[in-house]
């Protein structure tokens, strides 16, 4: 059985391309001997996944005979363990097991802890929706397991991508104190705003790459993120995917919004818990963001609440977005992935990392704050006034 795994994992590694090295690459400890690699539906974690065995195999080419990919889809997996596969694996000479769908196995956690414990010398790297709770509920392998996040293409990536560059990454501070050089150095190289909108519109999700019609794929990954992620994984009843689509719709149509979780209750015919569950479901599977004044957080209601990138907020032919709400999406997605971010009571509309008061606005304002403000029509800004695009270099 190893044979035929092996097969398809030499035909997977040598043929997989990816457009773009990620920055998750360089940040995982590939020492752990448990990592897991966590994201939204349809941002390229099995593709990042046999990338990173491509690499590998480039590298270490020795070292790359001793892993192995396999996939929860594979039939064996009706009669056979994945603590049985590892056993064979481990004698064969395997050192680390790339393991995909593994929620597909019911006793997915278990299984992994037991692989874990009982064979000191493998390493486990495992895709997980973001709708599973690997550490904080999770007995089995909440204290053993190191997660990581991959996200969707930065703008960064998507000029690097679609215009053959290498871009650097730049950090938040970087971009607060030296945004004007930043700005003029990279427009030197090409003019940032002529692709920013068809980012905003479809760059995101890596299958723009590949999708003669995006706003089909798009509709179709959103739709196995209700079926799969949330009512598989979360064990919802199949009767209550209509009212999940019908909320999904109506956060569609009302994002950003403050929620009015008794309106929103009362059109999907649901309790206020329960559509408050519901929401947080949304936001684990990341379609939706929350955001919450510092020191807040789910149950309570949040202050706002976004669509998780500006893709999806073009996913319903009923509502073009106005560019307002593009630009406090855009904003909100790129900087919480590491940062925090948060509402609060003074006038600017976020406050990151517990210092930093910002506004994200379409359009230059007429008078000039004294607050960082990230604005959408400018290419290069001017003291604490910075272009939008360029929240897009943070990773």
């Amino acid at each position: 059985m190893l044979d035929a795994f092996r097969k398809t994992h030499d035909y997977l590694v040598e043929h997989v391309q990816v457009p773009a090295r990620r920055v998750l690459q360089d940040e995982i400890n590939w020492n752990d001997r448990l990592i897991a690699i966590k994201g939204g539906r349809g941002v390229g974690k099995t593709d990042f996944l046999l990338y990173c065995a491509q690499e590998e195999r480039r590298l270490h080419p020795e070292e790359s005979k001793h892993s192995l990919y396999v996939n929860f889809n594979d039939f064996y997996f009706t009669e056979h363990s994945l603590v049985e596969l590892a056993g064979q694996f481990v004698a064969a000479g395997g050192k680390r097991l790339l393991v995909d769908q593994a929620f597909k196995d019911p006793n997915w956690s278990r299984e992994l802890s037991q692989c874990y414990y009982r064979y000191p010398n493998l390493h486990i790297v495992f895709i997980a929706s973001s709708v599973m709770r690997l550490v904080e509920d999770n007995k089995d392998i909440g204290s053993i397991v190191r997660p990581y996040n991959l996200r969707g293409f930065s703008f960064r990536e998507y000029l690097n991508i679609t215009l053959g560059l290498n871009l650097p990454v730049y950090s938040l501070e970087d971009i607060l104190k030296h945004h004007v050089e930043i700005a003029q150095q990279i427009c030197q190289i090409i003019k940032p705003l002529q692709y920013f909108d068809d980012y905003l519109h479809h760059g995101y999700y890596p299958h723009f790459l590949d999708a003669h019609d995006f706003s089909e794929s798009l509709l179709k990954m959103m739709n196995v993120v209700l079926d799969v992620d949330v009512l598989l994984i979360k064990q919802i009843e199949v009767s209550s995917l209509p009212k999940l689509r019908k909320l999904l719709y109506l956060m569609l149509q009302q994002t950003p919004c403050s929620l009015n979780v008794s309106s929103l209750a009362d059109a999907i015919d649901c309790s206020r818990s329960t559509t408050m569950n519901y929401i947080k479901y949304l936001k684990d599977a990341r379609l939706l963001n929350m955001l919450y004044p510092e020191g807040k957080q789910f149950p309570l209601k949040p202050t706002k609440v976004y669509m998780q990138n500006t893709n999806l907020c073009y996913a319903t032919c009923t509502r073009e977005p106005d560019k307002q709400a593009i630009a406090e999406t855009f904003f909100y997605a790129t900087l919480h992935g590491n940062h925090k971010i948060n509402a609060t009571d003074r006038s600017a509309m976020f406050i990151i990392d517990g210092k930093y008061y910002m506004d994200a606005l379409a359009t230059t304002p007429s008078k000039t704050g004294i607050r960082y403000c990230a604005i959408g029509d400018l290419e290069v800004g001017h003291q604490k006034n910075i272009p939008l695009w360029l929240f897009g270099f943070l990773y």
